[in-house]
């Protein structure tokens, strides 16, 4: 078992808004990196930044013979199977003994599929989805959600102690990605919940900053309204870097979920439409952010500070 001083052959694939920062901190530990994104020239970047002994290559493939233990931070499991298992993949370059380690937002039935050839191969996975947003992956700060085996988790546990400050065993490979869709389910209807509420006291006469004091103080406290409505609406930012279509794919994951497990979840059901509904209004790339402004054009009243409604 790797220790915690131990130097690793770690190779990373998705070097985005949250890979690149987690891989950053690895390289910063002194462990060995391979990297590898579709954007071939982001990784090329990446390596230049951090000097040493990080290297940029052009297929997982390549990263799979340099590593020990691989991890993916992609868009979808469809994204983390093509790469594990399709043609210039991790399979064809690794030799057995070694390990996947997969922190994307992925369905947790294609991350029990892709662990089951891995395993025939000799191969380990983990799946670990993080929380934590963009400044939790530069703070190494990120909640890590883990599925696996124990033995294989204290594997990589060294390498989740240096992107997070949490890292939680939900049991068995998948069970990291079920909790991960789970939170982001609940975290969205929260969202779309807090802004509703916000728009009716803004026409009601109510200011919406003094309304999330209130909040953050009582029942109604949540993440969304301790963070994003003040730097994200009430700033007219609308920014968080974190996509809307991305939070609309782990809603649906979440209510596949449900139907797999024969949960009654209307609520989800529904939010569900409403979000692909502030998706169409948002268009291709838009800021989860923009969830608030389809909820001010849905009622015609803007979520900025004053007591005053203005039309959205």
């Amino acid at each position: 078992m790797e220790t915690a001083g131990e130097s690793l052959n770690v190779g990373f694939i998705g070097l985005g808004v949250m890979g690149s920062p987690m891989a950053t901190h690895l390289a910063h530990a002194g462990h060995r990196l391979t990297l590898n994104d579709a954007n071939l020239e982001a990784a090329r970047e990446l390596a230049r930044t951090l000097g040493g002994e990080a290297v940029a290559v052009a297929t997982p493939r390549e990263v799979a013979a340099r590593s020990d233990i691989v991890i993916t931070m992609l868009p979808n499991g469809e994204v983390v199977q093509a790469v594990a298992l399709g043609e210039n993949g991790l399979l064809a370059g690794w030799r057995p003994g070694t390990l996947l380690l997969d922190t994307s937002s992925s369905q947790p039935w294609l991350t029990q599929q892709t662990a089951k050839q891995l395993a025939a191969a000799g191969i380990a996975m983990v799946d670990a989805p993080v929380s934590g947003a963009q400044w939790g992956a530069q703070e190494a700060a990120l909640v890590f959600m883990a599925g696996g085996a124990t033995d294989d988790l204290e594997r990589v546990r060294p390498l989740l102690d240096r992107m997070g400050t949490s890292v939680f065993h939900l049991g068995e490979v998948g069970s990291g990605h079920a909790m991960k869709c789970i939170n982001n389910l609940i975290t969205a209807m929260t969202f779309s919940a807090t802004c509703e509420g916000l728009t009716m006291g803004k026409r009601y006469g109510l200011d919406p900053a003094e309304m999330v004091r209130v909040l953050n103080v009582s029942t109604g406290m949540s993440w969304i309204s301790k963070t994003h409505i003040e730097k994200r609406i009430l700033s007219r930012t609308f920014d968080d870097p974190f996509k809307l279509e991305l939070m609309l794919k782990d809603i649906g994951i979440a209510n596949a979920l449900a139907r797999e497990t024969e949960t009654s979840a209307p609520i989800s059901a529904l939010g569900q439409q409403l979000w692909m509904a502030a998706s169409r209004f948002a268009g291709p790339g838009a800021s989860v952010s923009e969830l608030g402004r389809w909820v001010e054009q849905q009622s015609g009243t803007v979520i900025e500070p004053g007591a005053t409604p203005r039309q959205a």
